[in-house]
């Protein structure tokens, strides 16, 4: 059993989504992009910023494009997930 738990674990790689929560909805964002730590670093100064702008994305998972302003940012987050 343990060569199997070995073999499962190498098929496995990890990828970082960038997670947006939005005030008044209960499911976050899921974003997937090229450099995720860029992204969450982005939208936490839109966040901290006085004006309301509209932010837009193309990402590289089940989303291909999305867009919002930032003032309805509630909270980020960074998530690593395994997948084959």
């Amino acid at each position: 059993m343990g060569q199997q738990q070995q073999f499962n674990q190498q098929n496995f790689k990890k990828r970082t989504s960038t997670l947006v929560f939005l005030k008044g909805s209960t499911a976050p964002l899921v974003l997937y992009v090229e450099k995720p730590e860029a992204l969450y670093a982005e939208l936490n100064q839109a966040m901290k910023s006085q004006s309301a702008n509209v932010i837009e994305k193309e990402t590289q998972g089940p989303l291909k494009k999305v867009a919002f302003m930032s003032n309805q940012i509630a909270a980020l987050a960074l998530q690593e997930e395994q997948y084959m």
